[in-house]
């Protein structure tokens, strides 16, 4: 798997999410906070068993196992974090009406000097300079939706997971699925981006549906608003964002849960810091327990959210 995260969804994510950037904009303006900022959803088993029905649009999952709370770190020597991030990604970073950069991840590493009382930095560079950046110590940590891999972890080290990229599957509304196991989709046409890591899934587990292939995001889209195929299967973040654009008109909804299986969808994504740099990624391993744990990392989800990909 590529270790950009499916950079070919990203560049049809971000299209889609042309349509929704003036609304995501306004999120970066101070909200008064959701009526709770304690909402869980405990993070399904792997593989099909996964594709359990959630019932809230608005979950925030955990990522953190609240067993393995960090210890707090010696702090002292932390008084600023540069971080680094991508120019083109929205909702995760991207450059502002003004040029300065702006998005979830962009929110996020201000969240996490606030937590460790450090000064903070934010700069925005082309994703294929980032890792070589961090390696010539123009800054200190990349925070720009980076899935770790192994060839990435001889060059890097990387934190805890701060989210999943789930897969998941949507249908038409006018449709109805009592499940989405494999049992249940015998026969049935579930269209996908062919060549993908979901199309993989599909071709192993679900060997007794009928899986079609799709060149494109947009392609598998139209497919299923025609009625072409009875699902979709694919992304679950960029499935969430088309689900509550305009692009969608309303047409589909989330069918049964989030599948998970890291062989295919990765271990999560991560923030990166130069080799041996345990304090630095300790004290950002401890930040971000501490904003889940606190329910500011909640509050922001939510925001950037408004349909959990989860």
């Amino acid at each position: 798997m590529p270790w950009k995260y499916g950079r070919c969804l990203r560049r049809a994510f971000a299209l889609t999410m042309g349509l929704i950037v003036l609304a995501t904009a306004a999120a970066q303006q101070p909200l008064p906070p959701p009526a709770s900022t304690s909402k869980t959803l405990p993070m399904p088993r792997e593989g099909p068993a996964a594709g359990v029905p959630a019932t809230d649009p608005l979950a925030v999952p955990s990522f953190w196992d609240p067993r393995r709370r960090p210890e707090r770190p010696d702090l002292s020597r932390i008084t600023i974090i540069r971080f680094l991030t991508e120019t083109d990604y929205p909702p995760f970073d991207y450059a502002g009406p003004d040029g300065a950069p702006i998005g979830f991840n962009v929110d996020l590493a201000r969240l996490i000097c606030e937590e460790i009382k450090a000064s903070c930095t934010v700069q925005m560079r082309r994703f294929d300079t980032l890792i070589a950046s961090l390696q010539s110590n123009n800054g200190d940590a990349v925070i720009a939706s980076i899935a770790p891999t192994p060839e990435l972890r001889q060059r890097v080290d990387f934190t805890d997971p701060y989210y999943r990229t789930p897969a998941r599957f949507v249908s038409r509304r006018d449709v109805q699925f009592k499940d989405v196991r494999p049992e249940d989709l015998e026969g049935k046409k579930i269209g996908v981006i062919g060549g993908t890591a979901h199309d993989a899934y599909l071709k192993a587990l679900f060997t007794e549906a009928e899986v079609h292939p799709y060149p494109t995001a947009d392609a598998a889209r139209a497919a299923l608003r025609r009625g072409e195929v009875d699902l979709l299967f694919g992304d679950g973040v960029a499935l969430a964002f088309w689900l509550n654009g305009t692009d969608s008109g309303g047409c589909c909804v989330f069918r049964g849960g989030p599948f998970l299986e890291s062989r295919y969808f990765g271990e999560g994504i991560g923030i990166a810091v130069r080799h041996g740099n345990d304090t630095l990624r300790q004290a950002l391993n401890w930040a971000l327990f501490q904003l889940w744990e606190k329910g500011r990392f909640t509050d922001l989800w939510l925001r950037y959210f408004p349909i959990s990909p989860f």
